[in-house]
């Protein structure tokens, strides 16, 4: 009985923990548009399956494909990359080795 309750709690944390590790927390520093959907300066969600990304903003949510490269060492912070002017052209993930190229 106690070998399956520490089985299934075992269980049941890997799942937790492997659901958390698909959202992020993203600051953007300027005007943003994703989708043709407007984002303000300031936090934003982000989720990330499959190679689709979600950005959330309050009421505001864009859905757009993207590139997952991984990068030999881990990235220190979260970081975004704009290309022309307002849209987003990268996202450096902290704490993973992940970039995503949008």
């Amino acid at each position: 009985m106690r070998k399956r309750l520490v089985t299934s709690f075992a269980i049941l944390a890997a799942l937790t923990l492997a659901s958390a590790a698909n959202s992020y927390r993203v600051d953007l520093y300027k005007a943003t548009v994703v989708n043709g959907v407007s984002f303000k300066p300031g936090e934003c969600k982000l989720e990330l399956k499959d190679n689709q990304m979600v950005l959330k903003q309050g009421k505001n949510s864009a859905q757009t494909a993207v590139k997952v490269e991984n990068s030999k060492d881990k990235f220190y912070s979260t970081t975004v990359g704009y290309g022309d002017g307002n849209q987003i052209q990268e996202i450096r993930l902290g704490g993973t080795t992940m970039k995503l190229l949008v």
